[in-house]
Formats: C-alpha cells, structure tokens, sequence
C-alpha cells in the first residue's frame, strides 16, 4: 500500500563534513596566522635593513666631512706657513742694504710673485660649505700681504735714492704697509683661524693643528726711521745723521737662549718637554757704539720631519753696551720625538760689520709633556 510503502522509506541520513574537510579548514587559519608573522618579520628586516642603510650613510657622510675638513685644514696651514717665510723673506731682503737697489727690488717681486701663487693656490682650495666666511677671510689676508710685498717693491730704488723728498715719501710709504701685514695677521687670528678652529670642533675633527700664520714684524716698521735705518735709507735720522750713517762702530752679540729655567747648550742637546705654551728667552748685547732700531730677533724650530715653526721679534731700540732679554712666544707645540734645531740670529743692522756672533743653532730634543 503506498501508505505502508512511504513510511517505509529509509531516511537519507545528514550530510556532516568530514574530518577531513574540518581539517582543511583549520589549515587555512593556520597558514593565514603564519603568513602574517613571517609579513612581519620581513617588515621588521626590512625597517632593520632601512635603519642600517640609513646609520651606514650618516657615519660615511660624516667621515667625508670630517676628511673634508682636515684636508682643507692641512691645506690652509701649508699656504699660511709659506706666506709666513714669503713675508719674512722680504723683511730679511729689506735689511740687506749691500745688494744693490735694483737688484733688491728685482728679488722683492720675486717675494711678490711667490705671494701671488700662494693666493691662487688658496683659491683652487675645496672648500667644505661651512666654511666659506673663513676661506673669504684667508684670501683677503693673502691679498693684502701680497699687494703689501708689491708696494715695498715698488718704492724701493727711492727709497734709498739721494733725493731727500722722493726717499722721505717712499720710506714713509713703505712704513705703512707694514699695516697692511698688521690687518692681515689680525685678519688671519679673527676670521680664519678661529673660525677653522669652531668648525673642527663641530666637526668632531679632534687633534688637528690649526694654522696661525703671522708676519708682521714689530710696530718698529711703522716708523719711518726704522725703515730708513733698515733699508740703508736717506730718510729718517735712526742710527744716523741727516739720513747718514752715525759715525762709530754699529751691531750686537748673541748672549744666550734659553726655556724657561732650562739653557740651550750649543755644544750638546737640550731636552725640553714640548708645550704649547713654550717661550723661549733670547739674551743679547748691544756691543756698538751707537743707538740701534728696530732691531730683529728671529727664532726657527727647523725638525728633521715636519714643517719649521718661524718666529720674529722687533726690538724698538738698544743703546749702546745695553743687553736685551726679548721674549719669544713660540705659539704653538713643537713636534716632539724627533731631532730639531733651534736656529736663533740677531738680524745685522746697518754699519754692522761683525755678525759672526748674532746667530748660533742648538739641537734640542723636545719630549712629551
């Protein structure tokens, strides 16, 4: 009967997912949670690599910096220690009254030359960004060491010429340009060095030794008579009568050197720590018998590696038999370790015949402090 037939049907029994579909699914999730930590792993990588690249390029680009800067440091310290023997040069020409004016004044464009290459050297310079002011600064105080050099050169022949106006004027002239190397070294101190110095230090540039070039000689050179005594002149009355070389006998002797407490020893080697702060104390005597100016004291620390350190001192004047003691600041610390002579002169005067005994070298072995 289709009653009895229907409700003898069997009944299909429920679909149910199978273990394995179960599994599959859970399979998913946990592919999907592991995918989303190995995303966060690289990406943390990722950020380290970034952070890495980001350090590596700082520390390279400082590094640039910093060589940058010592290069052009050590630069600047080369053409500042050349214009140093350029100017002092010219000075030590200028007390050469034997030499024939025109051949002096041959030789002083020559000096003037030599400062002209050093300012273009200076010029061709790379100069970091930071330190464009001083790199103005640096040229401006070669320029007007250089001009100043050609100046002198220029008023030389009347300068020690027989007319009495022409000399007087020249020799004035030439007085003043020693503010001209006055306005440089102040220049150099003010705006170059010290703004070399700041930037080092900004720099983290640690242990470089910054340049202080200074020529000018003494405020004696601001004085016509100096200058006419100096230059064998007819201006001025200096040392002399009407412009004339005073009668008697004209120069000096070398006493004695000495470092603080400690005696330089010309026949044996000084040990002397090397400080930055070493004044050396030069002793001499006025063995003429006539009133001399502007007398010059020069001091050189000449190493046998390394650059020499010069420094020159004016005396305004002596009297006769009169013993000088001039101080010397070396301004700066001498090289130590190595062996280095200390060359110390007193520069010949006008109507000096003897200077066998204004000079004398002495070894000196300066040490660690």
């Amino acid at each position: 009967m289709p009653f009895f037939e229907q409700g003898d049907e069997p009944r299909r029994p429920r679909s149910r997912r199978s273990a394995g579909a179960r599994s599959a699914g859970g399979d998913d999730a946990a592919d999907a949670q592991i995918l989303r930590v190995r995303r966060a792993i690289a990406l943390g990588v990722g950020l380290l690599v970034l952070i890495l690249l980001v350090l590596g390029f700082r520390s390279c680009v400082n590094s640039q910096q910093r060589n940058a800067l010592r290069d052009y440091n050590r630069e600047v310290t080369a053409v500042g220690s050349e214009s140093e023997e350029v100017v002092g040069n010219a000075f030590d020409l200028l007390g050469q009254d034997d030499v024939n004016a025109v051949d002096q004044q041959t030789q002083m464009n020559q000096l003037r030359v030599r400062s002209e290459l050093l300012g273009r050297r200076a010029r061709a310079l790379d100069v970091p960004g930071d330190l464009d002011g001083a790199h103005r600064n640096l040229l401006l105080s070669l320029d007007l060491r250089t001009a100043a050099v050609g100046e002198i050169a220029e008023r030389l022949p009347a300068a020690r010429g027989d007319q009495e106006g022409p000399a007087e004027e020249a020799t004035t002239g030439i007085a003043a340009q020693s503010q001209a190397f006055l306005a440089s070294d102040v220049v150099w101190t003010q705006r170059v060095e010290a703004l070399l110095r700041q930037q080092l230090r900004g720099g983290g540039v640690t242990g470089a030794r910054v340049s202080r070039s200074q020529v000018f000689p003494g405020l004696a050179w601001l004085n016509a008579r100096t200058v006419a005594d100096r230059i064998g002149g007819q201006a001025g009355t200096g040392g002399s009568t009407n412009g004339r070389l005073a009668p008697g006998t004209h120069g000096h002797g070398l006493t004695s050197v000495a470092v603080g407490e400690t005696q330089l020893d010309p026949d044996a080697p000084t040990s002397v720590p090397a400080a930055e702060n070493l004044t050396f104390t030069v002793v001499f005597e006025n063995q003429g018998e006539n009133e001399e100016r502007g007398v010059r004291v020069r001091l050189v620390v000449r190493p046998t590696e390394g650059r020499p350190i010069t420094v020159n001192e004016t005396v305004d004047r002596s009297a006769p038999k009169q013993t000088i003691t001039v101080p010397i600041p070396l301004g700066r610390a001498p090289q130590p370790g190595v062996t280095t002579t200390v060359e110390v002169s007193v520069l010949r005067v006008r109507g000096e015949q003897t200077v066998d005994n204004n000079e004398q070298d002495y070894a000196v072995i300066f040490t660690q402090p």
